[in-house]
């Protein structure tokens, strides 16, 4: 099920743990992408708060939300790109993202396979996605005081099993939110050291997230209509003899 877009909102936007955890998978998103100039950059979900760097210098960023959700005006102080949709039916014509973002959107969903077809629907050839998911065996998914404790968390396997079910090619994945999912000030404090030691551990362990790049796998088109072939029955009568000694077709 869906959380409502206001508890999305005060954790993000209104908490300590909630900015901590903005920052470090925000962080994880900047270092596979760092930049989409030019690029139109779409998140669904809740993905918004990792959206603000592209604002600058993306050709567009569209925050879409889930109507199970809700949505809220964002990003504040500036002119509003979020868009309230239906899940599997998103108002952006075929192939015309270039960068898609996922969070708090596939977990979620009592419909993940049809998410993920219009994932697939809207990017454009060569884009990419990067797909935020719970980690089963991490601490975030088992904490019901964050977002990432509802729904389904995944492990890394089954996430890249789906993608590519779905015709997506997964090319990258790492792991982000080290930290406990507590709001004391030491685990706060010792957050961003936590990130950094992270990166350099397994990505099965103790990340609260997997992230999967992927990008959307195209097949070249087949031929349409049937060709003709001609059936030669005796490919060597043109050498028989012709019982009245002229020249016939084959």
């Amino acid at each position: 099920m869906h959380l409502d877009v206001q508890d999305l909102r005060n954790f993000y936007y209104r908490s300590t743990l909630g900015r901590a955890a903005q920052a470090a998978v925000r962080g994880r998103l900047l270092g596979i992408w760092p930049e989409a100039k030019g690029q139109t950059v779409a998140g669904y979900g809740f993905a918004v708060p990792l959206l603000r760097p592209y604002l600058k210098d993306a050709r567009r960023v569209i925050g879409l939300m889930p109507g199970p959700q809700g949505v809220m005006p964002w990003p504040a102080g500036l002119p509003n790109v979020s868009v309230l949709c239906e899940e599997t039916l998103w108002p952006i014509e075929t192939g015309h993202v270039d960068r898609l973002v996922v969070m708090h959107g596939l977990e979620t969903s009592e419909h993940p396979s049809a998410v993920l077809d219009e994932c697939w629907r809207v990017l454009g050839p060569g884009g990419k996605a990067i797909f935020v998911v719970p980690n089963r065996a991490g601490l975030w998914s088992r904490s019901d005081k964050t977002p990432f404790g509802f729904g389904r968390p995944y492990t890394l396997g089954q996430l890249e099993t789906q993608l590519r079910k779905h015709q997506f090619l997964p090319e990258f994945h790492c792991s982000a939110l080290y930290q406990p999912p507590s709001s004391r000030r030491f685990w706060l404090k010792s957050g961003a050291l936590l990130e950094r030691t992270g990166t350099r551990l397994p990505t099965i362990m103790a990340g609260g997230v997997f992230m999967v790049e992927a990008s959307k796998r195209v097949h070249p088109p087949r031929r349409k209509g049937v060709q003709d072939k001609v059936r030669v029955l005796n490919p060597l009568g043109v050498l028989n003899p012709q019982p009245n000694g002229k020249a016939e077709p084959v």
